[in-house]
């Protein structure tokens, strides 16, 4: 049996009133996805553990079929993996943004989706400037980076930056859960305040504000952690190999810890402007030669943070005209059965422009397999279909079970 799961990261969402109160998912055009539901048996997966914020990190690792409480240590260790970074005992990781802030408020995530090119420069100058002998800052995708740092302790409280655009950055800066910790959010915090003295008049910034563009004029650190203790997927479920396609390292990261080869494709962006062809090209080379492909799409997601509903409709029609129909054709005659599954890690309504925990819908689509009574794929019409509602590992219990 070969399996690949297509993880449109954040597609699902909330009815729309401009989309005639559909939501994205609904109002899109994706004829071949429909079609694998009509095809295939549906359900909605929970993929959130009580307890934990709905991150892709907390969601993809559910998906994946990992126990998250038992193996979660923060998203920037996860990341490490895919940029060689090793995370060292007494070593702490964290997920590192450059983001935009304007007037004393977040303005964005991703200062302005700002470029990979021009982000290096800027991380590689801040580990010039900030580097102790504590802190260490390494370069990753566009406003994705890494911060290391020896003796921290992770018992922190931090905010995403997606989760609160619009906020006062004063008001969420990283606090101490425990007494201990206090002495680690008070070197992260200053670590900010100096980021954003360096960075303001940097030339990459000043050429960015002359361009109309939104400066990377401050750090983000948060999801700190140690390195993680995680089985393999050839461990845990019997894949004798698998792959994991990716345009960002917190995906590649797991895959790592998974067991699972790493392959970059050229163009892949992890916006609207991905390499899509080369992605489902990617997935079918490796579906011939492995038994397990993990097939990532950030596109949707970062829509959703946007609050593009148009946008994140177009990502859809692009995933199902570019990637499910590419895919779906090229292996629908193969001798052996192929199964595909489709879902997002969460959702990332347009409205609020951040992730929620409600359950998302998926489809399992088997060559060889039987189907339920649901026609088309959507938050909606799934949660009617033969599975029902499940959470967490289940998901790849049923998925590898065959059923």
């Amino acid at each position: 049996m070969k399996t690949i799961i297509i993880l449109a990261d954040g597609a699902a969402d909330e009815p729309i009133a401009a989309l005639g109160n559909k939501t994205p998912l609904q109002a899109a055009k994706k004829p071949y996805i429909d079609m694998l539901a009509a095809k295939g048996k549906s359900g909605e997966l929970d993929t959130i553990p009580e307890g934990f914020k709905p991150g892709s990190e907390i969601a993809n690792l559910s998906v994946m079929g990992y126990d998250v409480p038992k193996v979660f240590e923060g998203r920037g260790s996860l990341e490490a993996a895919s940029m060689g970074v090793d995370i060292l005992p007494g070593e702490m990781a964290m997920r590192c943004n450059l983001i935009c802030i304007e007037d004393g408020k977040i303005k964005n995530h991703s200062a302005g989706h700002i470029s990979s090119e021009e982000a290096e420069v800027l991380i590689n100058y801040l580990d010039e400037q900030l580097n102790d002998g504590k802190v260490s800052f390494y370069p990753g995708v566009s406003y994705r980076h890494l911060l290391k740092l020896k003796g921290g302790n992770k018992d922190l409280d931090c905010t995403p930056p997606h989760d609160v655009p619009g906020t006062d950055f004063h008001d969420v800066l990283i606090s101490a859960k425990t007494p201990e910790a206090q002495k680690t959010a008070d070197y992260l915090n200053n670590l900010i305040l100096k980021s954003q003295e360096l960075l303001q008049n940097h030339p990459i910034n000043q050429k960015r504000i002359a361009e109309g563009k939104d400066p990377a004029n401050s750090i983000w650190p948060w999801s700190p952690g140690y390195r993680p203790k995680m089985q393999t997927l050839e461990e845990i479920y019997g894949i004798k190999s698998g792959s994991v396609i990716s345009a960002v390292d917190l995906i590649m990261g797991i895959g790592v810890y998974a067991g699972l080869k790493v392959i970059h494709v050229e163009g892949a962006t992890g916006l609207y402007d991905t390499n899509y062809e080369g992605k489902a090209e990617a997935a079918i080379e490796a579906l011939k030669q492995d038994d397990f492909v993990y097939l990532h799409i950030e596109a949707s997601d970062e829509a959703g943070h946007d609050g593009d509903y148009a946008l994140k409709t177009k990502t859809i029609e692009y995933l199902d005209a570019r990637v499910v129909k590419t895919i779906y054709e090229a292996t629908k005659d193969w001798d052996e059965p192929v199964t595909i599954a489709i879902l997002p890690d969460h959702p990332t309504p347009c409205a609020l422009r951040t992730h929620t925990n409600r359950p998302v819908p998926f489809l399992i689509y088997r060559s060889n397999g039987e189907a339920d009574s649901v026609q088309s794929y959507d938050e909606f019409a799934s949660p009617k279909g033969a599975y029902g509602l499940i959470k967490g590992q289940e998901f790849m219990q049923v998925l590898m079970s065959g059923k």
